[in-house]
């Protein structure tokens, strides 16, 4: 847990490089010290990091390191301070070979006038003042938020870089040499559109995701099996031996060369569902079919106290639903609360319900109103909150996309099950509580389910904005879209452990023995 906080504390910079920069290797140098331990990493990535995001990671890492000394210090010298970090780290930022003459000074300077009012700050010296010691000018970052350092999309689909199209925001109006080959072989490949063991061959770019963040075909979480969804992950090591070499072609991709892919969004998740199930577009609302099924979030909770809503935007008669909170083994071909890994709230009758038990709990309730659903999970020292990593699972390939595979325990979780001490859940309709409606639940990592019943459609809200939220004189809580950047430096985290506790065993050569 110690290792946990100081990451807490560098906060900032591992969420805007773990967002920003492929490769991220100056989030992995805070991290690599934040974690004292002989992490073997190579340097040298396919991906060249320009001017403009070396400029950025410099600025990132001097306002860490001022902060972390106590200066508070936000504008930082161009030639003083800025392109003496970035020439003391260059090997570390890019793969651009190293300049023999200085020249680059002045593409640093150009690439920081040319984002300066969106991303940077500038401070110039004072007219008819003198400048001896060649301090000015300075940057800094415009805002301090650097999770709000993004692409600017209208200006980018304005441009011809982007264009919008049926899928979503697509890449457009420039092609590269190798585009025809390389999509001929995504569409021509062998295997393509099949589900199968991942199989090498040098090549560890993964295709571009819709605009949602997730594949628009993929395999679901079914038949005693999950699949989740992986990236390449740059601090890998020999991950450069693998993308050069032709020698792994047709073998199976080792595990640990991908990560788990974090979504930086909580959405309903369209992998974790029934099939019959239809979600949105923006994935903010399901629509059921026929008998009981569910969909959960993208996202858990395993401690704290959590909200989200929902809202029934159309209630056919004869429909219904029950929704909650499910973890991660609640069957989805149900209704939530069938089992023990899943609390709900039903809109008839308003009973509640675990393990098919249901009990009278509040009025019902059904179209246009809107629902409230708060979890709180004490903290335990003796659960291990650290996601798994699934760096030893075996890689599977379903239409170009790579999916870690990883089979059901649900026998081993439920011998597992223990009641969670002061625990509770407690929900809302229309802003007003109901009542405690579970004490005493059993530990584990829950999601926002949402369970349906014929052609019911629910809405759901995760936050920031909610349209009913709970007093917070009363009730004391996060909203579940704050869970996706923890998850991201949580599954970071989990990552970086597998790799340093596995130094000098994960090797391209043994693996293939």
């Amino acid at each position: 847990m110690k290792a946990m906080n100081q990451i807490k504390n560098s906060v900032r910079i591992v969420k805007e490089l773990r967002k920003l920069a492929k490769p991220r290797k100056c989030s992995l140098k805070i991290l690599k010290k934040l974690l004292p331990n002989r992490l073997n990493i190579h340097q040298r990535e396919e991906t060249v990091i320009e001017f403009p995001q070396m400029c950025m990671t410099a600025i990132g890492n001097l306002t860490q390191a001022s902060v972390k000394e106590g200066a508070g210090q936000t504008l930082f010298s161009k030639d003083l301070e800025i392109i003496p970090f970035i020439d003391s780290h260059w090997e570390g930022m890019t793969t651009m070979p190293r300049r023999v003459t200085q020249s680059w000074h002045s593409t640093i300077h150009k690439a920081l006038l040319k984002d300066t009012g969106t991303i940077f700050a500038c401070e110039e010296i004072g007219a008819g003042e003198v400048d001896p010691d060649g301090v000015y000018p300075k940057f800094g970052f415009l805002s301090m938020e650097l999770t709000q350092i993004k692409p600017n999309y209208e200006a980018m689909i304005r441009g011809g870089h982007l264009k919008v199209t049926d899928m979503g925001i697509q890449h457009g109006g420039f092609k590269g040499r190798s585009t025809k080959r390389k999509q001929a072989q995504t569409e021509q490949g062998p295997g393509a559109g099949k589900k199968g063991r991942g199989g090498g061959g040098g090549d560890l770019s993964a295709p571009k995701l819709p605009a949602h963040g997730y594949p628009l075909e993929h395999p679901y979480n079914k038949d005693g099996y999950r699949y989740i969804l992986a990236e390449p992950d740059p601090h890998a090591p020999y991950r450069q031996e693998f993308d050069e070499s032709s020698d792994w072609a047709g073998k199976p991709i080792p595990g640990w060369l991908y990560r788990t892919l974090s979504p930086s969004t909580v959405l309903l998740a369209l992998h974790d569902r029934a099939p019959q199930i239809r979600v949105s577009e923006d994935r903010l609302a399901a629509t059921g079919e026929k008998g009981y099924c569910m969909v959960r979030a993208t996202h858990g909770v395993s401690r704290g106290a959590w909200y989200w809503e929902a809202t029934v935007e159309e209630m056919p008669e004869g429909s219904a639903c029950r929704l909650g909170w499910g973890q991660e083994y609640a069957n989805l071909q149900a209704p939530l609360g069938y089992d023990k890994f899943g609390y709900s709230w039903r809109s008839r009758n308003g009973t509640r319900f675990h393990e098919c038990r249901g009990k009278s709990y509040s009025p019902s309730y059904g179209e246009g109103d809107t629902l409230g659903f708060l979890i709180h999970l004490p903290e335990s020292d003796h659960v291990n909150y650290i996601p798994p990593t699934y760096k030893d699972r075996p890689l599977v390939k379903f239409k170009s996309h790579l999916y870690y595979e990883e089979k059901d325990a649900v026998a081993e979780s439920l011998k597992n099950l223990r009641v969670l001490p002061k625990s509770y859940i407690t929900f809302f309709k229309n802003g007003e509580c109901q009542g405690t409606a579970f004490e005493e639940i059993f530990g584990g990592c829950y999601f926002p389910t949402v369970s349906l019943y014929r052609s019911i459609t629910v809405s759901v809200n995760f936050g920031p904005n909610f349209k009913c939220p709970p007093p917070t004189k009363d009730f004391q809580y996060r909203g579940m879209f704050e869970k996706a950047e923890e998850a991201i430096l949580e599954q970071t985290l989990a990552d970086l452990m597998y790799l340093t506790e596995n130094d000098g065993k994960l090797r391209l050569d043994t693996y293939y023995l």
